[in-house]
């Protein structure tokens, strides 16, 4: 990246590389060494509340939240090359920051709906890092790319919820450090308006009823680092009414509001990703020789290398505009492009993994390099927060009305 921020983006840039290169590039071998002793494989290992302890005390800590009562006031675009950075790290540098998903999302939830009640409950020490959190909104009874299909029914009984239903993908929740989940349902399923049917209530991890019944895999991955992705059953949970998040009705709103953000960030850590692949791409080509010649010097590997530049550029440009609307016209107003971003990065950063991991040979499909993991994290992320087809429908229809 080489033009400028403003002064203080730049500042936190510096500090932030140094940090990568002096504690999360040389934790990423040992967390794996520490991870593979522990006796649960859920909690994290001990050099994360190590990082986590250094970021804090450099000043590198809840960066993404832009409401400086809670984090460090940044706009999208001030985060955007920050986030970036953490994505060539994407199993530690997020966590180590606190500005790892889905913590992020119910993070700036609880900021912007939740009451004085909820957020001192549950904000305070999430933006600590003493806890961890889940957002249960995806089924596997319905397409829950259509959120009007949720089957979840969160049914007012007295001065209490009470909450039956099955969810799985719920990021987080295997961790033991995840003390409550963010959970979407139906209050109003005969309603007139569908987006007015769903709400979203505040759930303990310890309510009676709630199961968190396994983990769900991931290409293969059970994705440790960030607690898992697990199956829940929610067998009529009863939590107080005090618990509801805004008011009935008002999920679907909500969701929208909280994905938005989540989305940016996911697109700004991909590109993170997508350098590290580029990077590992050239090391790889200069030390390795085949048919006489460094790959380097193959024509091919050139051009996947060349192709890869110029794919990440044009992201990043795309991305920081993304960024810069939200700030300037706010997320409808950059709706448009918010779709744009979820279309392209995801889809564009697999094809420069995929190039990486074919230069890397055997070595790429290994848990020996980062490939494998980056490549199924960037896939499955052309499904997470919305399938692509979904952005793509939204996106036509908003192109064509312009034309009717």
């Amino acid at each position: 990246m080489d033009f400028a921020f403003d002064a203080r983006t730049e500042e936190l840039r510096g500090r932030l590389l140094a940090f990568m290169d002096e504690h999360v590039y040389p934790a990423e071998a040992v967390a794996d060494e520490q991870r593979a002793s522990l006796a649960d494989p859920w909690t994290a290992p001990p050099v994360v509340a190590e990082l986590q302890a250094e970021a804090r005390r450099q000043g590198l800590w809840n960066l993404f939240l832009p409401d400086p009562e809670y984090g460090a006031g940044l706009t999208n675009l001030q985060y955007a090359p920050l986030a970036e950075i953490t994505g060539r790290s994407p199993q530690l540098a997020p966590t180590a920051l606190n500005c790892a998903a889905p913590d992020t999302g119910n993070m700036e939830l609880l900021a912007q709906f939740g009451s004085e009640e909820q957020r001192k409950r549950w904000l305070e020490p999430l933006l600590d890092g003493r806890i961890r959190s889940a957002f249960a909104m995806t089924e596997p009874g319905v397409a829950s790319s259509d959120a009007t299909n949720i089957g979840t029914r969160i049914e007012r009984d007295g001065d209490a919820y009470v909450i039956t239903g099955r969810k799985w993908y719920i990021s987080g929740a295997m961790n033991p450090a995840c003390e409550v989940f963010v959970v979407m349902g139906k209050t109003d399923p005969d309603g007139g308006d569908p987006r007015r049917q769903q709400s979203m209530v505040l759930v303990p991890r310890d309510a009676p009823g709630l199961e968190v019944r396994r983990a769900m895999r991931v290409y293969g991955y059970e994705d440790h680092y960030h607690g898992g992705h697990a199956e829940i059953v929610l067998d009529r949970v009863r939590v107080p009414v005090a618990n509801l998040v805004g008011e009935e009705g008002g999920g679907f709103a909500i969701a929208q509001a909280r994905l938005g953000p989540g989305r940016i960030h996911h697109c700004m850590r991909l590109i993170g990703m997508a350098e590290r692949a580029i990077e590992l791409m050239c090391r790889r080509a200069l030390d390795r020789t085949a048919f006489g010649k460094p790959l380097a010097g193959q024509g091919v590997v050139q051009q996947w290398i060349a192709d890869s530049r110029v794919a990440v550029e044009q992201l990043r440009l795309l991305v920081l505009k993304t960024a810069w609307l939200m700030d300037t016209v706010g997320n409808r107003g950059a709706h448009t492009e918010i779709q744009a971003i979820k279309i392209a990065t995801p889809r564009t950063v697999v094809d420069i993994l995929d190039k990486a991991v074919q230069l890397h040979g055997a070595g790429g499909v290994s848990q020996d390099f980062p490939l494998a993991e980056l490549w199924a994290a960037a896939r499955t992320l052309r499904l997470a927060d919305g399938p692509d087809e979904v952005h793509q429908r939204s996106l036509a229809r908003r192109e064509l009305r312009q034309y009717r």
